[in-house]
């Protein structure tokens, strides 16, 4: 049995790190044969390893592609850190409003398409332990191109492992759009997917769970890329895409969680500002 606090950490990032691996050969695998279909220059993911400015607090590592036949851009983000929160914000983390004190680990996945026919694609899963110990995360999708066939297969993949871990589909959802939600705009990022936050019981159960996340991101993005990316599209297009960008911008810079806590825990600004967009436009 996992009981220790130790191993709980232990198994979560060991997961995390395979997972990251397994995504980065995904995904660079996809650029390679679009590529070579086109008998262009392969791009490459660029790897980058940071620590906080006490090295004893960990640190993570990122991949980044820019510029392929596929991802305009993606990043690939794996942390494991520790320390103490600042006072003002130990009161907005469970567990943590005593001494500070924190260890976290996790993986965040964005990717923004070349092809504006496939939606721009957030996927993260994390585990945290104060006093308290839990997992969040979840995937959503933000398409500018309505597609409804696609976006129904991404719900029932979601609502499928849902299912079959025992959890709330509808509220995982709910939540989710509620979460992507821009007040000032008065409308959801995207389509959604589900979201989930604070899983501290049953730790076996939560981490199954979060692993088959992980698969099922994996077979979501294997099933839209390889479906839709040949799919031409038109400049209309590409200025509709450029224009949801600029909203995706905002909502992570305003609103997103993920975004104040790396900038709350020391970590690293290119890796915290991974997700956003090479390029966008507003009018």
């Amino acid at each position: 049995m996992i009981n220790s606090s130790e191993t709980k950490k232990k198994f979560a990032r060991n997961w995390f790190v395979f997972l990251q691996s397994q995504i980065l050969k995904q995904f660079q695998d996809f650029e390679k044969e679009f590529s070579k279909s086109k008998k262009g220059k392969i791009s490459r993911f660029v790897k980058r390893e940071w620590n906080k400015s006490n090295i004893n607090e960990g640190g993570g590592t990122y991949f980044i592609l820019r510029n392929g036949e596929v991802f305009d851009k993606v990043g690939i983000n794996q942390s494991t850190v520790s320390g103490v929160f600042k006072k003002e914000f130990r009161s907005k983390i469970p567990g943590a409003s005593k001494n500070g004190k924190y260890w976290a680990s996790g993986i965040s996945v964005v990717a923004h398409m070349k092809n504006p026919k496939i939606p721009a694609l957030h996927f993260n899963t994390r585990f945290i332990a104060t006093e308290k110990e839990w997992f969040g995360g979840g995937m959503d999708a933000t398409p500018c191109v309505a597609d409804k066939t696609s976006s129904l297969k991404i719900h029932q993949k979601l609502k499928k492992i849902c299912d079959s871990n025992k959890k709330d589909y509808k509220y995982y959802k709910t939540w989710c759009d509620k979460y992507f939600y821009l007040t000032h705009h008065q409308e959801t990022r995207g389509i959604g997917g589900i979201f989930f936050d604070y899983e501290n019981k049953k730790w076996f159960e939560n981490f199954k769970f979060v692993r088959d996340l992980g698969i099922g991101f994996l077979d979501i993005t294997n099933s839209l890329i390889k479906t839709k990316q040949k799919v031409k599209w038109k400049t209309l297009e590409k200025k509709k895409q450029l224009l949801k960008r600029g909203k995706y911008i905002e909502f992570n810079i305003l609103y997103d969680r993920g975004t104040k806590f790396g900038l709350n825990s020391g970590g690293d600004l290119e890796a915290i500002l991974m997700s956003l967009p090479p390029n966008a436009k507003w009018e």
